[in-house]
């Protein structure tokens, strides 16, 4: 069967925001990544920084146990399409990515992974001679200023008669039909006893601009965002003084909490901060607990022994800035799977 790849839907940018993880723990199956839990170590502490330029987290991990142990942790980049983009808004790695340890940065691996259908197609991929570069960026409408090797032709034979690559609308052009998956990973050793510090920091892909502002259709925005009476007074203000268009300067920010339950007891000690860039942007969530304004651009919440049962999803609005961020060409490996 022949795959087409109608152009209108490859260079669309996607409205919802792509999302970022919680680190969490697993093992590496022939399935792939198995996300798993830890009876030994306990996030005691998670303090989580939000806004559209920004994401810091800060983690404290406890080992309860009466031996040292060594986990493998998991960072999972959001997954993306290998074909033809405009931009490579929400692809690729979050500008200014960054993974310190106790203060010292650490060093990562990556695990490069090709998805078609749900299906693992790396090893087909390998068998037939393409690179991490050649799967990761492609040589037709690579996202990133890369230099790629272009396919052979009987690479790109096989690749079509694998259903592997889709034609690009009624043109001549064949783009991958895969989506690429990477996960940075590294191996943390917990000692017993003591206390291990781990810091995360990067731009976060956005939604933003004309399609952020728009609140959708019937409930969809409250039962994503939760918006109350008081929110649309305000939005529906900020909206009439900008005429005819009507337009509220919006982003997107979006957020994996649930993959903090694999750690023992969940998140014992957990801080969300939502930072403005400015008092009267307009925020809209849904989540538990009660905000407190601690300073004029910065909402605070804090919740004990929180286990998440939702991902974060938060609206900033009346924002000055509407641009996107973009990503940057993820550090692959070496060889194909696991390297450095």
């Amino acid at each position: 069967m022949l795959r087409k790849l109608a152009l209108a839907a490859a260079v669309t940018l996607c409205l919802a925001a792509t999302v970022q993880a919680n680190d969490g723990i697993g093992s590496i199956t022939t399935g792939g990544i198995v996300f798993g839990k830890t009876d030994a170590v306990a996030m005691k502490k998670e303090v989580l920084n939000v806004s559209p330029a920004l994401i810091r987290v800060e983690y404290e991990f406890l080992n309860e146990s009466s031996r040292d142990v060594e986990e493998t942790i998991f960072f999972p980049l959001p997954e993306y399409q290998a074909g033809y983009h405009q931009s490579p808004t929400y692809y690729g790695q979050p500008k200014d990515f960054s993974i310190e340890v106790d203060g010292q940065p650490k060093a990562y691996q990556t695990r490069l992974e090709a998805k078609l259908d749900g299906k693992d197609v790396t090893a087909r991929l390998k068998a037939l001679g393409l690179s991490n570069e050649q799967i990761a960026y492609f040589p037709s409408y690579t996202l990133f200023d890369k230099k790629v090797a272009k396919l052979t032709a009987a690479q790109q034979k096989a690749l079509i008669a694998d259903d592997l690559l889709a034609k690009l609308d009624d043109e001549e052009n064949w783009v991958p039909a895969w989506s690429v998956k990477i996960i940075y990973q590294w191996q943390q050793k917990f000692p017993a006893g003591k206390v291990v510090r781990v810091r995360h920091q990067y731009a976060p892909f956005i939604a933003a601009g004309p399609g952020a502002s728009y609140l959708g259709e019937g409930k969809e925005f409250e039962q994503k965002y939760c918006g109350d009476k008081a929110f649309y007074a305000t939005w529906n203000k900020l909206a009439k003084k900008q005429g005819e268009s009507g337009f509220v300067n919006a982003a997107w920010v979006s957020y994996i909490l649930t993959t903090g339950n694999t750690w023992k007891n969940g998140i014992e000690d957990f801080t969300l901060n939502l930072v403005k860039e400015k008092p009267d942007e307009l925020i809209s969530l849904c989540f538990p607990g009660t905000f407190k304004k601690i300073n004029p651009t910065t909402l605070q919440v804090k919740l004990r022994n929180f286990r998440p049962q939702q991902e974060l999803n938060v609206y900033f609005g009346n924002l000055d800035n509407g641009a996107e961020n973009t990503g940057v060409a993820p550090k692959l490996p070496a060889n194909f799977g696991i390297g450095k």
